[in-house]
């Protein structure tokens, strides 16, 4: 089997991931009842909405696929650096906090209810609803470190490949939503509304899920492992990619 083909399974698991992590556009043509432009993402799977089951079931599926299709590429196909070995790894935390974040769901929708805004406040929410912030926390440290390493990767081992020329721009935009969904998390909890909370976590998970498409893209090609130094020592090895946010972090989904 040549390593092209040998890659596919990473990059067609990649990809499945990253197609079922953006289940939440489907909020766009369901009566979810809640805000986009203020919401948190992982209210959607809210123990207390109706359709929370199915989100939770996509997160999870989501998270396993990314956990594989990480796991294998940093198990298989030997990473030969220090850079592209912490962004493997980082996917793979990724995918392992999304996964559990789906089974840690918010109880309440806190951003859309002032009574659960209050309960969480008081801290008479259940355990499940505090943890989900630890889960997700670490998922969106897991996904931008590996954003940030193999991009680095990518661009010392070969700058003509796509990973290498628009991964830099994809992160810095997945940077600034995350700080924009932190400062808008801080002036929520401090009473002073959402600053449009709902529309940059939104943005911060669908940048992720554009550069896991394109990492996955690249890692098909087989070519693309090489070029991000993450290949075996033949040198045609591959490259490869918020959890759920909650209203405790709010950077991730």
């Amino acid at each position: 089997m040549s390593l092209s083909r040998g890659l596919r399974p990473v990059a067609v698991l990649l990809a499945l991931g990253a197609v079922v992590y953006c289940a939440w556009l489907s909020e766009f043509f369901l009566a979810t009842g809640l805000d986009p432009l203020r919401t948190y993402v992982s209210e959607l799977a809210a123990e207390s909405e109706p359709l929370g089951g199915v989100f939770r079931a996509t997160d999870l599926v989501a998270g396993l696929l990314l956990l594989v299709g990480a796991a294998w590429g940093l198990a298989a196909h030997l990473p030969r650096t220090g850079w592209s070995r912490t962004g493997w790894a980082g996917l793979v935390l990724f995918g392992a906090a999304t996964a559990v974040d789906s089974r840690l769901p918010l109880s309440c929708t806190p951003t859309a209810d002032p009574r659960c805004a209050a309960r969480e406040a008081a801290g008479l929410l259940p355990a499940t609803h505090t943890v989900h912030a630890v889960s997700s926390s670490l998922a969106v440290l897991g996904a931008l470190t590996g954003m940030v390493a193999l991009t680095v990767a990518a661009r010392r081992h070969d700058r003509r490949r796509l990973l290498a020329r628009y991964g830099p721009w994809l992160v810095a935009a997945a940077l600034a939503a995350t700080v924009w969904t932190l400062a808008a998390v801080a002036a929520f909890q401090a009473g002073g509304g959402t600053w449009l909370l709902g529309l940059g976590q939104r943005c911060q998970v669908l940048l992720i899920s554009v550069w896991l498409g394109l990492l996955a893209y690249e890692v098909g090609r087989g070519e693309g492992a090489g070029h991000t130094g993450t290949g075996t020592s033949t040198g045609t090895g591959t490259s490869a990619g918020t959890g759920t946010g909650s209203s405790g972090t709010g950077s991730g989904r």
